[in-house]
């Protein structure tokens, strides 16, 4: 009860040394779909559960993965609104550092930048929060790289990493199946078997997204009857 009376300022401290607005950007993390990222040895898988309010929609308009550089992806849980503007903002970050320098953005520092994007809207009045979280996959010369971006602008570097409404059996999973020597082909599989985990409902080639950017540094979405293919390997 102490920290509800703190809930609808976003800049004051509760007694217990949170933001509770944050709490509540956590809590529409936690209620979307399910994300996770694997990186291998040569490379890193992004997939999430694309599942549609309605029939009537044309699932080739939704999009949950976007590329924000040639070799850097992202994918989200929570709010599909916020996601697209941290998007937006991510490519423009992207696109200023090229102008700069002319060569692209190192995978750590579009991280810090977006970062900085999310903690900005935790410090003043007048905003709220993002409701999302996001894994940012790349490919640079530091080699495969995978963070996860919370809320808060707090940001981490994963082998593998879930979010979302099943992140904790899906975290479970991963530690389980996940080892160091990963390949990128193996690292897809064990994607597909943690979101099969958690699923609710039969899950097939229409209903996820999966994307994977190895040592060719070019990220690609994989097409529906590539996922098929895995999806039959992994069964």
């Amino acid at each position: 009860m102490a920290d509800s009376a703190y809930s609808f300022s976003l800049t004051t401290f509760s007694p217990s040394g949170k933001l509770v607005q944050i709490e509540y950007a956590l809590a529409a993390v936690a209620s979307g779909a399910t994300s996770l990222g694997v990186k291998a040895k040569n490379g890193v898988v992004i997939a999430t559960e694309k599942k549609l309010p309605s029939i009537l929609i044309d699932e080739s308009s939704v999009m949950k993965i976007l590329m924000l550089t040639e070799n850097i992806a992202m994918v989200y849980s929570g709010m599909g609104p916020d996601f697209r503007v941290l998007t937006r903002k991510g490519r423009k970050a992207a696109q200023t550092y090229y102008n700069v320098y002319r060569e692209v953005i190192p995978v750590a520092m579009l991280v810090r930048e977006i970062a900085a994007v999310m903690q900005e809207f935790t410090q003043r009045g007048g905003v709220r929060p993002f409701g999302v979280s996001v894994l940012l996959a790349g490919f640079d010369h530091s080699g495969p790289q995978l963070f996860q971006i919370d809320p808060s602008g707090s940001y981490f570097a994963w082998k593998a990493s879930a979010i979302g409404k099943h992140m904790v059996n899906a975290k479970t999973f991963l530690e389980k199946r996940y080892n160091d020597d990963l390949e990128l082909e193996d690292a897809v599989h064990t994607a597909l078997l943690t979101l099969k985990e958690g699923f609710e409902g039969a899950m097939d080639h229409t209903n996820i997204e999966v994307g994977i950017v190895g040592a060719d540094k070019v990220f690609k979405v994989l097409t529906p009857a590539e996922i098929k293919d895995y999806l039959g390997e992994v069964e």
